[in-house]
């Protein structure tokens, strides 16, 4: 890899000189601005070897820099050549910030404006104005150099049904127009893949992980869509399914659609918008209204069928999952113990005995010992996976893809005898768990007043963790679902009854060990002898927390009934699907603790 990097840099810096340009930033974004990124658009990936799912490089004609965050420090020193890049903190020091240090006044600076968000170039604009030259490109010189480029995915195009979908398409489109009516705009532009899939009721797996089509939409306010994908890939029965009004364009006419706006009103969602489409209409006379997907809080909202779909899909998950750690529980006494890339197959080979399984919902996070301290590690970047060892945890981050929801689990595995910090510290996380699980609140709370129920006895202890706890989660749709979460970070989007949400609390010690408990969570109403009823979690994921982690004079009596009401749970429900050692490992790991 370094000789192409080497390479790859070289040729960049030609390519800035012919043109006369001073720097060049690349993204690890494509032009959908998704987690996710298809090989075939990895572009970061390709000039750096970096394969993380954030950051951006600057490359100039004498210096270069990769900017990560917090989470890949680690990572970025492995995978990227400190001989032909500095690291550089994606938030401590943004790549504007590098550029502005490192480039003279009146340097040019070239982008893609497909691989930037609309809001990200307001402010780039606002940040270089009278100092340096913003040079929007017309192609990517990447695509000019990557000559083995991956080909596309090109997935089926999946229609979801009524009895799983709970919606038709033209309803829920009857639905978003009736918002974009509200704002007083004639059409909104739709670029977030799974706002796309979930208006017109399909599927895809153009991406790994996703259950999306590469495609963009715009929808008018009589509720009509001009939908871009190639024909080809549409099944016979799509028009019937999708209903009324729906055209069919091919993606290379999209800027002359986007340009016979011009005398319109269009609803523009800076953040999932690239630069390139909000360019374009700019210069074709468009007036604009910057305003969030309108599709992002019904789809958040799941309906009564898709509630139904992500209960049964979590009981199938939590029968895979009782498989799994029942095997591993045995091999583990039987002086067995594998590394973590066994484990994550092993785990995603029980998952696929449901045929109702279509992708994993993210790469496994399989983590031994202090690997588990890096709370996104991923074995896979790795020269060689770490393995098991006796007396220490285990922590495995996983989730799954199924035809009526999308799952994802946490879970914290003692392996041998966890020393007595390791188990006060799951305590404590688990104190945290409880505490968001058991929360009642009223309608229009928000997720950043529900986070400090989850850090509240690490805090008092003089502990915290350094991400979100809780994030929203699509209907066999992206895992990372906005735009609700519980974090610190004050988002401003109320708690809605159908949401559901991860419930993740947890604890990294450098070096020593990870801990991470998580369920997903539903909201839903609480009927209460108040003046009104309140909004509480019901949790949704079927699989036991080992009891072996938990210091249990920490817990009070409310949180040890808690924990063995929903161990009964998991196992009504789980039991009934597993027999023999399974059978008997789930009775063990759900019985009452007091």
């Amino acid at each position: 890899m370094l000789k192409n990097t080497e390479q790859r840099l070289t040729a960049i810096r030609q390519w800035l000189s012919q043109r006369d340009i001073d720097a060049l930033l690349v993204p690890h974004e494509d032009e959908y601005l998704g987690e996710y990124v298809p090989a075939h658009n990895e572009r970061l990936h390709w000039l750096t070897g970096f394969t993380g799912s954030a950051g951006v490089a600057v490359v100039t004609r004498d210096k270069a820099a990769i900017f990560v965050d917090g989470r890949y420090t680690v990572q970025v020193a492995k995978q990227v050549s400190a001989d032909h890049f500095e690291y550089r903190h994606l938030i401590e020091e943004p790549a504007l910030d590098w550029v502005k240090s490192h480039l003279s006044k009146g340097a040019s600076v070239a982008i893609d404006p497909r691989m930037h968000s609309s809001s990200w170039l307001e402010m780039a604009q606002a940040q270089l104005a009278n100092t340096f030259e913003l040079k929007i490109l017309d192609t990517n010189p990447i695509d000019e150099l990557w000559h083995d480029r991956p080909e596309p995915i090109i997935s089926d195009v999946r229609l979801m049904p009524l009895d799983t979908a709970g919606q038709s398409s033209l309803s829920k489109r009857q639905q978003v127009s009736k918002i974009t009516k509200e704002k007083n705009a004639d059409s909104v532009i739709i670029t977030a893949l799974d706002s796309i899939c979930w208006l017109l009721n399909i599927r895809g797996l153009d991406v790994s992980r996703l259950p999306v089509l590469l495609s963009h939409a715009i929808l008018h306010s009589d509720s009509s869509v001009e939908y871009f994908l190639d024909t080809s890939r549409l099944p016979d029965e799509f028009h019937n399914h999708v209903g009324p009004n729906v055209t069919v364009q091919h993606p290379e006419s999209l800027q002359s659609r986007l340009e016979a706006l011009s005398d319109k009103k269009v609803i523009l969602d800076p953040t999932t918008t690239n630069a390139w489409i909000k360019l374009v209409l700019q210069n074709a006379g468009v007036s604009l209204i910057h305003s969030p997907d309108p599709c992002l809080m019904p789809k958040a909202a799941k309906n009564d069928v898709e509630i139904a779909g992500m209960k049964a899909c979590h009981v199938r998950d939590g029968v895979a999952m009782c498989q799994f750690l029942s095997w591993l529980d045995a091999e583990v006494v039987a002086g067995r113990l594998h590394d973590e890339a066994t484990l994550a197959d092993k785990l995603e080979a029980f998952r696929y005995q449901d045929s109702t399984l279509q992708d994993l919902s993210f790469d496994t996070i399989s983590a031994a010992g202090s690997n588990a301290a890096m709370c996104h590690y991923n074995h896979e970047n790795q020269p060689q996976p770490g393995k098991l060892e006796m007396d220490t945890l285990y922590l495995v981050d996983s989730g799954g893809q199924y035809l009526n929801g999308t799952t994802d689990i946490t879970r914290t595995i003692a392996i041998g005898q966890p020393s007595e910090e390791m188990i006060k510290q799951f305590t404590l996380v688990l104190k945290g768990h409880i505490g968001v699980a058991r929360a009642r609140f009223p309608r229009g709370t928000r997720g950043y007043q529900i986070d400090t129920l989850a850090r509240q006895h690490l805090w008092a202890e003089g502990y915290d963790y350094d991400h979100g706890t809780g994030h929203g989660v699509g209907h066999f749709l992206n895992v990372h679902e906005g735009p609700a979460s519980i974090s610190k970070r004050q988002i401003d989007v109320p708690l809605t009854a159908g949401m559901v949400l991860s419930n993740e609390p947890g604890y990294y010690r450098a070096n020593a060990f990870g801990i991470r408990i998580e369920n997903l969570e539903l909201v839903v109403e609480q009927p209460t002898d108040g003046d009104f009823p309140v909004l509480s979690f019901e949790s949704l994921t079927r699989c036991p927390i080992d009891k072996r982690n938990i210091k249990l004079e920490m817990l009070t009596d409310t949180e040890v009934t808690w924990l063995n009401d929903y161990h009964q749970t998991v196992w009504d429900e789980i039991s009934p699907h597993v027999e023999g050692e399974v059978y008997e490992w789930l009775r063990q790991a759900t019985s009452a603790i007091r």
